[in-house]
């Protein structure tokens, strides 16, 4: 069992801000780094320099709080879908290639926790629970992108392809976890390069 984090933690330095946005930039990262349910909401409001009436007052609950953050991570994810997108206008494979070269590079360090959609998943067991949505949508909305590209793409069996590709980037993130960035997750782009190959139409 964890032990709940209760007080806050001498890393954490909110920067000046409104109460809201610290309240929820420290909590993403303490979720992330030492999991949901061994941080407490007493930790979060210390560390970011507030109290638990001003956290009470922008967050119903620590179950809304926790789903505040994984919004916050989904629209920063979908911005930097937006810019491959734009960066590539017009040349969908290009978007494509793009955009598993950055999942490839993540943060490939023992300090990663990988996904922090897979890992809030892992802890909150209750489906009906606010973050649950959250990370289903965003999964979702992430396998629909990788299909609707390999479509535009002309690549063969889009469907297959796209979850091959998503099932491959999920495990790679879960593997760091175990074996560091020198396991398997150091052959994610090769990997999915080869997969795109495999896909191609022949020219006859």
């Amino acid at each position: 069992m964890h032990k709940l984090v209760t007080k806050p933690l001498t890393e954490v330095r909110p920067i000046p801000s409104p109460p809201r946005e610290r309240i929820l930039a420290v909590a993403r990262d303490l979720f992330y780094r030492h999991g949901i349910h061994a941080v407490g909401v007493e930790a979060i409001a210390e560390a970011a320099g507030t109290n638990k009436m001003t956290l009470y007052r922008h967050f119903e609950s620590k179950d809304m709080l926790i789903a505040e953050c994984l919004l916050g991570l989904v629209g920063e994810l979908d911005a930097a879908w937006e810019e491959v997108a734009e960066a590539h206008r017009g040349d969908p494979l290009g978007q494509l290639r793009t955009w598993l070269r950055h999942v490839g590079e993540f943060k490939l360090s023992e300090a990663d926790r990988g996904c922090a959609f897979v890992n809030a998943a892992a802890e909150l067991a209750d489906k009906t629970h606010p973050a649950r949505r959250v990370i289903e949508q965003y999964k979702a909305q992430n396998r629909e992108r990788l299909i609707r590209l390999c479509e535009e793409a002309g690549l063969v069996e889009p469907d297959l392809l796209a979850d091959k590709m998503f099932l491959l980037c999920e495990g790679a993130r879960v593997s760091m976890q175990s074996l560091g960035p020198k396991g398997p997750a150091m052959r994610l782009v090769a990997m999915l390069e080869g997969l795109i190959a495999d896909h191609t139409r022949k020219k006859r």
